[in-house]
């Protein structure tokens, strides 16, 4: 692929940051989060433009500082998190000597405040037995579940896999994405029944609880976005409230256990 340009646009950057080492070394869940992040970054409206339409040599704070302020109106974590991979992106444009400085640096990145909300005994039970009343929600029920049970990340429970599993010792041998650390859970009676039967729905595949959403290459986890959606649509539902996520089933669960 030919080394962009200072005439080439954004996109053209970005299309070949995917293919450099800097981006091939990454996790394969982090280059989804990142490819999904830019994909979306990439349709942002800068006044008559798109921002993947605009020519790097044309790029400017003040370009990134109008994108950013679009970002805020879908949350601060999603506008901050866009910021540090496109901020990656443009120190890859400054590398091969396209950009004279990173246009994104000095934008002023907004406060996230720490989340401490946490689900009552009664919204998790609700919010599963919606989720296992639909098989369209099944295996989204079953990440949120295993998320609560274990008290690990939503993240992990996507991509696990039947072999981490040992239905002979009732146990969960488990490698943290983010820590690297392997744990080993004991599975409670209710979770294993739900995993017995999942598997033996879907032993033919490797992931516990896979995207119905098939293509050529088989089956494959949720990415993230997918999972967000499919639990709003649960507790849009069950009436449960907005403000409750997925990925507070962790700390709900940290927090349960204290509590005990």
């Amino acid at each position: 692929m030919n080394i962009p340009k200072k005439n080439s646009n954004l996109y053209t950057l970005v299309k070949h940051y995917k293919q450099s080492h800097d981006y091939t070394k990454l996790r394969s869940q982090t280059q989804r989060d990142y490819s999904n992040i830019l994909n979306r970054a990439m349709m942002t409206k800068i006044e008559d433009k798109v921002l993947s339409n605009i020519q790097v040599k044309n790029l400017s704070r003040r370009t990134f500082k109008v994108a950013y302020d679009t970002w805020l109106d879908r949350g601060v974590r999603t506008a901050n998190m866009t910021h540090s991979v496109l901020r990656k992106v443009l120190n890859y444009g400054i590398d091969l000597e396209i950009l004279p400085v990173n246009p994104i640096v000095g934008i002023q990145k907004q406060p996230e405040n720490a989340r401490n909300t946490t689900w009552t005994p009664q919204q998790v039970k609700t919010f599963l037995d919606t989720a296992y009343g639909e098989f369209k929600w099944r295996n989204i029920g079953l990440i949120v579940h295993m998320a609560y049970e274990f008290v690990q990340r939503v993240g992990d429970m996507r991509e696990l896999t039947w072999d981490c599993i040992d239905f002979d010792k009732k146990l969960l041998t488990l490698e943290q994405s983010k820590r690297r650390a392997t744990v080993f859970l004991p599975i409670e009676e209710n979770l294993f029944d739900m995993l017995r039967n999942q598997h033996q729905d879907f032993d033919f595949q490797k992931y516990v609880a896979p995207s119905l959403r098939t293509n050529l290459s088989g089956y494959k986890p949720y990415n993230k976005y997918e999972v967000s959606k499919h639990v709003n649509a649960i507790k849009s539902a069950s009436g449960l409230p907005k403000g409750l996520y997925a990925m507070d089933m962790r700390r709900t669960g940290v927090t349960q256990m204290v509590d005990a």
